[in-house]
């Protein structure tokens, strides 16, 4: 193998060497090369707008468009089951609530007539099961009322 010789520069030269018109030629190549990948680059940065003025979208569609699988359709079912049965339960303690509320009031009136019978130094046995029963249906009612089914 042989080598060529440079004629414009000495053998034993220290520096850099001239480019000449192979040197050059690659500089332009290199040049022409990453300002084409710095233009590919930018043009595809997602949410830049495009030349057309509209914006560039490489996402999902909306959940809302798609179709639900059997999982989410089941799970959907168990909420709207769970609703329905949370919407019974409150419906059904009101109902028991507007009774205990009626049976309270009507054993109140009951008391105060019997009171109202008796001497301010003699009350009688029912007078005084009447105010227990009053007690403890009043106490059912308070806790009724405390309980909300379903509250998150």
């Amino acid at each position: 193998m042989q080598f060529r010789k440079c004629q414009d520069s000495p053998v034993n030269a220290i520096g850099p060497r001239a480019a000449g018109p192979r040197g050059s030629r690659r500089w332009g190549r290199v040049l022409v090369c990453l300002t084409a990948v710095a233009t590919l680059a930018g043009a595809t940065h997602p949410g830049q707008n495009t030349a057309g003025g509209k914006p560039i979208r490489d996402e999902m569609p909306p959940l809302p468009s798609r179709m639900p699988d059997a999982n989410d359709q089941m799970r959907m079912r168990e909420e709207r089951t769970k609703t329905q049965n949370f919407e019974a339960a409150n419906n059904e303690r009101k109902r028991q609530i507007a009774e205990d509320s009626a049976k309270l009031l009507k054993l109140a009136t009951e008391l105060k007539a019997e009171v109202d019978k008796t001497t301010k130094d003699m009350l009688s046995l029912t007078v005084i099961r009447k105010a227990d029963e009053i007690e403890r249906l009043a106490h059912n009612v308070k806790d009724k009322m405390k309980l909300t089914v379903g509250a998150n």
